[in-house]
């Protein structure tokens, strides 16, 4: 009898090993993924429609959500997506006008700099204005994006 109770003991344990292996790991600590998700592949959590995460007032976490991308290819330029973030704001989406904005903003900072110039920043009245309807839409005030967003397509 005792052979029968070692072997049950030893398949309950195994069991019990095999079911602890399949719980899901808790997110990475230091990337904040989602277990099995790779940072920069695929869809991210947590997305949002809604501008956020801009200036510290509008931040409610440390982890930035996933913003709805606008309709454009890669090879698009920034006045095409200032033209995207005006468009998603006139329809009431703030967080796609906030990531073609953002996107705006990195077209128009990718640039060649020589040796020794990388510390200059870039000083232009668009890149101002695109800066300044970021900051329009963390607080809350769409029509000032929408102004600051007019004053960037005028040039």
């Amino acid at each position: 009898m005792r052979p029968r109770h070692i072997a049950l003991a030893a398949t309950i344990a195994l069991l019990g090993a095999q079911a602890f292996a399949q719980t899901p790991p808790a997110n990475n600590s230091m990337s904040g993924a989602r277990p099995g998700h790779v940072p920069g592949v695929g869809a991210s959590e947590p997305s949002s429609s809604r501008a956020s995460n801009i200036t510290p007032r509008d931040t409610k976490s440390s982890i930035a959500p996933t913003l709805p991308a606008p309709d454009l290819g890669m090879d698009a330029s920034a006045t095409e997506y200032v033209r995207a973030a005006r468009a998603s704001l006139m329809a009431g989406k703030t967080g796609q006008a906030q990531q073609a904005l953002e996107m705006a903003e990195t077209r128009l900072l990718d640039r060649v700099v020589p040796p020794g110039g990388m510390t200059a920043p870039v000083d232009s009245p668009m890149v101002s204005q695109i800066r300044e309807a970021r900051r329009a839409l963390a607080d809350g005030n769409s029509p000032a994006a929408m102004t600051l967003i007019d004053r960037a397509l005028a040039g």
